[in-house]
């Protein structure tokens, strides 16, 4: 990674990805988590003070080094513990059926293959176990969808992710069933950034 991915951007992802409404969407992701938590895309930590006393322990997949060291405030204040997973959601180097939820919050859109991220969280779901999930992707209206496509590019430079993850396509085709999503746009953004899918899917197995 070049200096603004490696250094910048986790700094500047921090900064916007605050604020009263996504904490409020961030404590809706979390509530209803318990037991043993994997969380791809752990971030700076910012999901770390809505976490239900009923977790465990959360396993963070993170490949940003400058991300976690901009986390240990809200590690140290949190009394979850945290052990760090791994790098790459894409690959991970856990057992089959080992957690009893996941977590995902403005990831996908950042993982280049985001159908094997799914498949891989879906192996280390215990039977049953769900997938928490706060998104920004495709809009369902082709006008705001093309202009998602055009913003690809600079928004895959500046912010490390594309627009127009369809996200309910991706769940189904990494074998999740049961997905319970609703779809709204983001407070303060427009329909091309800030279209959204907050819910929850099931392992289908």
């Amino acid at each position: 990674m070049g200096l603004y991915a490696e250094r910048v951007r986790p700094r500047l992802l921090d900064a916007t990805l605050r604020g009263p409404a996504l904490a409020q969407a961030r404590r809706r992701a979390c509530a209803g988590l318990a037991g043993d938590v994997l969380e791809i895309g752990y971030g700076s930590g910012l999901n770390q003070p809505w976490l239900p006393a009923a977790v465990r322990g959360v396993w963070a997949v993170e490949p940003s080094a400058a991300a976690l060291r901009l986390a240990r405030e809200r590690r140290a204040a949190s009394a979850v513990p945290v052990t760090i997973a791994g790098d790459d959601a894409q690959r991970l180097r856990l057992p089959d059926a080992r957690f009893d939820a996941a977590l995902s919050t403005w990831t996908l859109c950042g993982i280049p293959d985001p159908v094997a991220a799914l498949r891989e969280v879906a192996r280390v779901l215990r039977p049953g176990a769900a997938l928490h999930l706060l998104e920004h992707g495709l809009a369902p209206d082709e006008r705001t969808a093309r202009w998602q496509r055009r913003g690809n590019r600079l928004n895959l430079r500046l912010a490390g992710c594309v627009l127009d993850r369809d996200v309910p396509a991706l769940l189904a085709e990494a074998g999740f069933t049961a997905v319970q999503l609703r779809t709204y746009v983001e407070a303060g953004t427009s329909r091309v950034s800030g279209y959204t899918y907050e819910g929850r899917a099931l392992v289908a197995r």
